[in-house]
């Protein structure tokens, strides 16, 4: 984590996630007093951005018919490195009404199911991707140049699954969970983009309060925090 140069303020439209090209060596409270109340980002879209495109302005994308609008979509989704949502693919698209989007990614979710290729339209991270189905996923991973995701140990798991279930939550709330520091762990989820900083609570001092990214949703293949498995389903695994 890089530290703001000159005392500029960081730009409000940045990305959720704190930058992941620079390391901090100092200790979390020193970067707690050093980010201040600015960097309680979150992740909603800067103003203007294109995903905010109104249903009311409609544009040349309107004039396709279905089964153009649906091979249209069906390449988007499928060339985009990462999900795209219903309002970004309607900017895409030419700003067809937002109906039209809908109904095409159901259409493409049946087509894919009826194909019986082993490919899956999912949800994930607020967005859609066209994605190998689960049980291939050994198989994948023969591909030489498979890009493998970088395991995370398992009190960094552990202390993951604190902010995921408990966010927004400080450094001091995680560590009288786990009853161990949680400094070097919540900076290497911040680095790797896992977690973020969500706020500050109302409390003497204001600390820091961390919550979870989309880079956090996309590396587990969640559409949204709702689908994080609860005690019930926990208890039938154990």
């Amino acid at each position: 984590m890089s530290s703001n140069e000159g005392n500029e303020q960081p730009d409000p439209a940045a990305a959720p996630t704190i930058d992941q090209g620079h390391a901090s060596n100092g200790t979390l409270d020193a970067v707690e007093g050093e980010l201040g109340p600015a960097l309680a980002l979150d992740d909603s879209p800067p103003e203007g951005d294109a995903d905010t495109a109104k249903d009311g302005q409609l544009g040349p994308g309107e004039l396709l018919d279905d089964e153009s609008l649906l091979r249209a979509l069906t390449v988007l989704v499928y060339a985009s490195p990462e999900p795209l949502s219903e309002r970004r693919l309607q900017q895409l698209l030419e700003r067809p009404a937002l109906a039209r989007v809908r109904s095409a990614l159901t259409a493409l979710s049946e087509r894919l199911s009826e194909t019986r290729l082993p490919l899956e339209l999912r949800q994930v991270a607020g967005g859609w991707q066209i994605l190998t189905v689960a049980d291939l996923g050994p198989v994948v991973q023969r591909l030489e140049k498979v890009r493998k995701a970088e395991k995370l140990s398992g009190a960094a798991l552990e202390t993951l699954a604190v902010v995921a279930y408990r966010q927004p939550v400080t450094k001091a709330e995680i560590e009288a969970i786990r009853g161990v520091q949680a400094g070097p762990m919540l900076r290497m989820l911040v680095d790797r983009g896992m977690v973020r900083v969500a706020g500050r609570a109302d409390v003497p001092g204001h600390p820091l309060q961390y919550g979870t990214t989309k880079g956090f949703l996309e590396r587990f293949g969640l559409g949204s925090l709702e689908e994080l498995p609860r005690d019930a389903e926990l208890s039938k695994d154990t």
